[in-house]
């Protein structure tokens, strides 16, 4: 992995992350939100 792509990495753990924390307080809304976030960073990084 090249190192400009540390940010971007981190960036969709964080977002992963989030949605773990909204789906165990079950809030499917804001679960699917971070989880696109999460895909749309990682289809336009890699």
């Amino acid at each position: 992995m090249h190192i400009t792509k540390i940010f971007p990495v981190i960036l969709i753990t964080l977002d992963i992350a989030a949605a773990v924390v909204y789906c165990r307080y079950g809030d499917i809304r804001h679960t699917i939100y971070w989880l696109a976030a999460a895909t749309l960073t990682a289809t336009v990084t890699f």
